[in-house]
């Protein structure tokens, strides 16, 4: 058994990255479709989906990084 249990890397690591792209994916779509629709969204709503913008870039680079080279090293 390894040092964080039986954890399954490159799993976490795919799966990370993947929700991250989705949470992206929902921030951009969101702004995008309400930019297109000439709607104006309330302030936590676009606080919302800039949050979610802003988390899906850092979680996209820092999963592959934490879970896919830093963590298997430390092994």
């Amino acid at each position: 058994m390894g040092r964080y249990g039986d954890l399954d890397y490159e799993r976490v690591t795919k799966l990370g990255f993947l929700l991250s792209l989705a949470l992206f994916a929902v921030g951009a779509g969101g702004e995008l479709t309400a930019a297109t629709m000439h709607w104006t969204l309330p302030a936590w709503e676009h606080t919302l989906l800039v949050d979610m913008e802003i988390l899906g870039v850092v979680g996209a680079l820092f999963t592959p990084l934490v879970f896919g080279i830093i963590l298997p090293l430390t092994e």
